[in-house]
């Protein structure tokens, strides 16, 4: 086992929980070490794909959270919805194609628990859902709505993502984005860029990693002038999460120093916990002492994330999360 730092972040600053997540959500078939899985039934599975756990995230600490997206009429897709049930995500947002089949993902974990990715979609269920699908009313009554950037990929996914961020934006819900780069998904690089840029101005908080800011600027992601290239006028709030790197902007947060086994989920178990946050108290944006503390908390969730496999497994509970915050101090 690897001893890692989980998620230290940077972020910079601009002027009971209930969050809208929309997206993806997918079966999980890790593979050890880049060999290639032989026998099906020695191949572990879990649930995941990034807006669903992050919704599962928001809902362990405490929040309430709903899923909006489209699963296979399939026995992955009906467990994968169980599992968002059984952890307390509303399903008042979630449809059953009969035509497509649930998206799965193979998983490689290297050695040091950081992760390789391997897809089977083109199309799956939840590249299907349309606009006229969307349960609008369920957005509207949300504080927050969070999103990825896979649904942007192809239509008819794309124009119901665009529909459900504008019906966010009329409604004055906050919008939450994580870009959550999946180069394989994508036609090419630069369609990944242009994409994930297209709905970069009409977030009022982006969370990326180091990595991303790294393919988003094509520069350093060290460097400032680099990370507030991805500012605009109107942004609440910018969180570079930069592994074990250190961070040069301000407010700096360090992470927690654990046993990391599996990086995945880590970032979305971080968005989870810092939107049950800002869902909290929306003056943390203005306030840097509220702020830091809520990333303390959201860095705990992380680094708790990566101490077991699979991703919402692993999501923390606030009383866990706060052990590890009591023990940092």
């Amino acid at each position: 086992m690897a001893i890692g730092e989980a998620e230290k972040t940077r972020g910079r600053r601009g002027g009971g929980a209930r969050g809208v997540v929309r997206g993806d959500a997918h079966r999980l078939r890790p593979r050890r070490g880049g060999g290639v899985a032989r026998g099906v039934d020695g191949v572990p599975q879990g649930p995941g794909g990034a807006p669903a756990n992050v919704a599962v995230a928001i809902a362990k600490l405490g929040g309430s959270a709903a899923f909006i997206g489209k699963f296979g009429d399939d026995e992955f897709g009906h467990m994968l919805v169980e599992i968002l049930r059984q952890n307390g995500v509303r399903d008042e947002g979630v449809l059953f194609d009969k035509h497509a089949r649930t998206a799965l993902a193979f998983v490689t974990l290297r050695s040091d628990g950081e992760r390789e990715f391997m897809f089977y979609r083109n199309p799956s269920a939840d590249m299907l859902l349309a606009e006229s699908e969307l349960n609008l009313p369920l957005i509207r009554q949300a504080r927050i709505f969070h999103y990825g950037s896979i649904s942007l990929i192809s239509e008819p996914c794309r124009s119901a993502h665009l529909a459900a961020m504008r019906a966010a934006k009329a409604a004055g819900i906050l919008c939450s984005y994580d870009p959550n780069v999946r180069l394989p998904l994508w036609p090419s690089p630069d369609a990944a860029r242009s994409g994930i840029m297209s709905i970069w101005n009409q977030a009022d908080f982006i969370k990326v990693s180091d990595d991303e800011v790294e393919f988003l600027t094509q520069g350093d992601p060290q460097s400032e002038e680099n990370v507030l290239s991805l500012w605009y006028e109107g942004l609440k709030l910018l969180i570079v999460t930069d592994g074990e790197k250190a961070a040069d902007t301000s407010p700096r947060v360090p992470g927690f120093s654990v046993k990391t086994v599996d990086t995945t989920g880590a970032g979305d178990a971080f968005v989870g916990a810092l939107l049950v946050s800002i869902a909290k108290d929306g003056s943390l944006f203005q306030n840097e002492e509220k702020l830091r503390e809520a990333l303390k908390f959201a860095n705990a969730c992380g680094a708790i994330c990566t101490t077991q496999k699979g991703a919402i497994p692993a999501l923390p509970t606030t009383a866990t999360a706060m052990e590890l915050v009591s023990k940092g101090k």
